[in-house]
């Protein structure tokens, strides 16, 4: 292995700035074993009293296991394996263990239909499938005869009396028999441009597209992340976004690498129970997990009322002082610091108590943050770093750094990551972080490229002078008024998300002559609003309905109007049901499918233009 000297690119301070040409993931992490064997690698929270951890020796003997396990099975190089499983850790070791001896892997995410799944697991060819539990099994024997090259099953929980299914028990002792010297041969026919994996995209317009990632993408990756700040080993990150998503697996890879401790949240509904036992030192998320936080904080506030809530606003107001400060790169005056501390005590020490009260940062990534949300952790200690990447750049080109970040940015450039605005302004890229190809979609692989090879994110924005990059909007979301101004919607809906009373929000207004939204509801605090209003209600559908609601929602949009030219407010909303996965108006990363939203309400949207 020969260091690989970068050609561009800033990192933290005191890092060593040379890449390890890996040859594949497995050495990345036998590396990662022979320096740190006995320390805690995965844990993986059971119940509140109870938790499971393996150590990095632990870890790589089951890495083994699985490969061996594999190769009975008669899993060839290059042979294709799917996962349909919530974020755990028998996911990652099936990865691992499966790149090991040049399998592939290709993620499904748990929320997918049973369609859906088969779709993917067919399209990419895959021959064996793991499954989280029957819930997830029950899809996969829905569509069982349009399946033929899956051979078997494997559950990572309970059992099933099918000879197509294994348990993972039975699946792990199929490996007895492989000898050492067999599985070696195979660890080291691997090299960094065989396929590790198959990321498909969440398909927000037509079919998924797979993206093929090398192992030389993974294992390079991982270490241009390190270098954009310090992990120490033995740090803790609490771990809960889906793993079919490529922006979760890269955390994983350089949690790997750094030999970070990566928790498992038992489910999205413990989130904030897991929080307090993991007690992790940085996490990743989407921008939907921190505005869910800050409307809850902002609510239970102003719940408080009277002295409660003055002193919570003094402290905020406290806390944006010493923010802006610090974005100055000053140093805080000794008056501001008492403060500072005071407002700590009294009301950001129970934020961060409620992330486990040691996170030194966290990363934001997937879509856009809104500024403000940016600013109100940033005020109260906790430092969110804003990032971008996408399935193609196996999830990562930009993030700020812990000690140079501005919010509404996503940061420079990683490390050996070349970036640049087209005369179009669409942001492009370049580097080892790039897929090959789309699996079996030459058509759509020659149009991600530019003719000169860059990888085209199809997002428009600009880099100053500094290397920092700031996304204005996609491409194909761009809304063109019948004016003929150009307006990224994503930008306003993400502040009219801010108010604690909305759930989601799709602008719309191509062609059209003004804008207006479609809004979905905060059932938790428009509920808890309606009761302390006196409106009676027998259903939530019946209260979403209601013209005091109304004229609340279009009361926040107003307010937050402000922010904006006036071409680029929202002149009209209307409410209507919540955007799911079940629904097909979101994809399994909660990306807004704009079509078919558009479609399903055409005659609402019609109805809030009748008259312009």
């Amino acid at each position: 292995m020969l260091p690989n000297l970068l050609a561009s690119g800033s990192g933290a301070e005191g890092v060593d700035m040379a890449f390890v040409d890996f040859a594949n993931v497995y050495e990345m992490t036998r590396t990662t074993v022979e320096k740190y064997p006995e320390l805690e690698a995965y844990r993986t929270i059971v119940t509140p009293d109870h938790s499971e951890s393996v150590t990095w020796r632990q870890f790589l003997a089951a890495v083994r296991r699985v490969g061996k396990s594999l190769m009975a099975l008669g899993v060839g190089h290059g042979d294709k394996i799917s996962i349909v499983s919530y974020t755990c850790y028998k996911w990652v070791l099936t990865d691992v263990g499966a790149e090991s001896v040049g399998a592939v892997t290709v993620g499904i995410y748990h929320s997918n239909l049973a369609e859906d799944v088969r779709y993917i697991v067919d399209h990419s060819d895959s021959v064996l499938v793991f499954v989280q539990d029957l819930e997830q099994l029950a899809k996969l024997l829905e569509v069982r005869s349009r399946l033929p090259k899956v051979r078997k099953v494997v559950l990572f929980q309970g059992e099933h009396e099918d000879e197509w299914v294994l348990s993972y028990e039975q699946f792990l002792a199929l490996g007895d028999g492989i000898s050492e010297a067999a599985q070696e041969e195979r660890i080291r026919a691997v090299g960094p441009a065989d396929v590790a994996a198959i990321v498909y995209t969440s398909g927000t317009t037509g079919v998924p597209k797979g993206a093929v990632l090398t192992h030389d993408n993974i294992t390079w990756t991982a270490q241009s992340v390190q270098h954009c700040t310090v992990m120490h080993p033995g740090e803790v990150q609490l771990l809960f976004l889906p793993l079919a998503h490529i922006f979760a697996r890269t955390c994983t890879f350089t949690a790997l690498l750094t030999a970070t401790t990566t928790v498992f949240a038992r489910s999205l509904d413990t989130v904030a129970e897991d929080f307090k036992l993991a007690r992790p030192h940085w996490f990743i998320a989407v921008p939907r997990i921190y505005e869910k936080v800050h409307a809850k904080v902002l609510a239970g506030a102003e719940a408080k009322g009277g002295l409660a809530l003055k002193i919570f606003r003094w402290a905020v107001a406290v806390g944006h002082e010493r923010g802006e400060v610090l974005l100055a790169k000053k140093p805080v005056p000794l008056g501001l610091r008492l403060r500072y501390a005071l407002a700590t005590k009294l009301v950001f020490s129970k934020i961060q108590a409620a992330l486990g009260g040691r996170v030194k940062w966290c990363i934001s990534g997937a879509a856009p943050l809104d500024p403000a949300i940016g600013r109100f952790f940033h005020a109260a200690g906790i430092l969110i770093l804003e990032g971008i990447g996408m399935t193609e750049n196996t999830s990562f080109t930009n993030v700020n750094r812990p000690d140079n970040y501005r919010f509404g940015w996503v940061g420079p450039a990683g490390p050996g990551i070349e970036q640049r605005i087209a005369a179009d302004g669409e942001i492009q890229f370049r580097g080892r972080n790039v897929m090959r190809e789309y699996y079996k979609m030459s058509e759509e692989t020659r149009e991600a490229f530019t003719a000169d090879g860059w990888l085209r994110s199809g997002d428009l924005g600009e880099i100053d002078a500094e290397g920092f990059l700031r996304v204005t909007g996609r491409k194909k979301d761009l809304i063109i008024t019948s004016g003929g101004k150009n307006i990224a919607p994503t930008a306003i809906e993400g502040v009219l998300a801010t108010s604690k009373y909305i759930n989601q929000v799709c602008v719309i207004g191509d062609r059209r002559p003004y804008l207006v939204a479609l809004v979905t509801l905060d059932t938790e605090n428009v509920t808890a609003w309606a009761k302390e209003q006196g409106i009676s209600f027998e259903s939530f559908a019946e209260l979403q309905q209601h013209p005091r609601v109304q004229a609340l929602i279009e009361a926040e949009v107003a307010e937050r109007n402000a922010k904006f030219a006036s071409f680029e407010t929202v002149k009209k909303v209307a409410i209507v049901d919540e955007f799911t996965i079940a629904n097909e108006l979101v994809t399994p990363t909660l990306k807004l499918k704009r079509g078919p939203i558009a479609e399903r309400y055409a005659q609402v949207i019609e109805a809030l233009y009748a008259g312009a």
